[in-house]
């Protein structure tokens, strides 16, 4: 079948922008461009393609991350000059490792007249805290047991007693330790997901997912 883009409005370099969001959580995640022939390829295959201005090439969405984006529908505005493109997200949208590249504040009408919302570091602390580990096993300069495949008992070992002192420490009504306890499960958290190939954005997509469910 042949695409009928009769409609559409590319610009003087033949690309139109595409705004990719996600089909289950309505959730921007990323701007990106086509041409004629990304377009083309993304309906033909079922998942994204892009231009890239930069490198002046075609690239496939999650080729190399595994970060692919299924594409449910894709809609133009009223000009014909901007893509929406709806899918499903597997893993990050972001290179950075964020479930969405639109996480930096800039200003919330929320936080008063003409004042920034408040910095929420912790998707960035998660991240450079994935990587290193990450680097630490693609390196094999970790000696640490935790780190060392294939047997991953040691590690599920140090989760239990971490879950073990965090619930003492919230028995004992101890705030400091409770903090204390959890940073150390929350790391260990992100070990196990490192050993199975799982990446922090992936698991936002599942909470956003429950939190979708729990407002039905």
């Amino acid at each position: 079948m042949k695409l009928d883009v009769s409609k559409l409005k590319f610009d003087d370099r033949g690309l139109i922008p595409a705004i990719v969001q996600d089909v289950k959580t309505d959730k921007v995640l990323m701007l990106a461009y086509m041409n004629g022939e990304s377009l083309a390829r993304t309906i033909e295959t079922g998942y994204t393609w892009f231009w890239s201005r930069s490198r002046q090439e075609l690239w496939n969405k999650g080729a190399t991350s595994g970060h692919t984006q299924k594409v449910y529908s894709i809609t133009y505005d009223c000009d014909g000059d901007t893509l929406l493109v709806k899918v499903e997200q597997k893993g990050a949208a972001c290179h950075t490792g964020h479930y969405s590249c639109f996480f930096n504040p800039l200003w919330n009408s929320a936080s008063g007249e003409s004042l920034p919302v408040a910095d929420n570091r912790l998707p960035q602390v998660i991240n450079e805290l994935y990587k290193q580990i990450q680097c630490y096993q693609e390196r094999q300069k970790a000696q640490h047991k935790l780190l060392q495949a294939p047997s991953q008992d040691p590690l599920l070992e140090q989760m239990g007693a971490d879950v073990t002192r965090t619930l003492l420490a919230s028995k004992n009504h101890d705030a400091d330790q409770v903090v204390y306890e959890m940073g150390d499960l929350w790391y260990h958290c992100l070990v196990l997901l490192a050993y199975h190939n799982i990446t922090p954005g992936e698991m936002l997509v599942e909470m956003a997912g429950r939190k979708e469910e729990d407002e039905k």
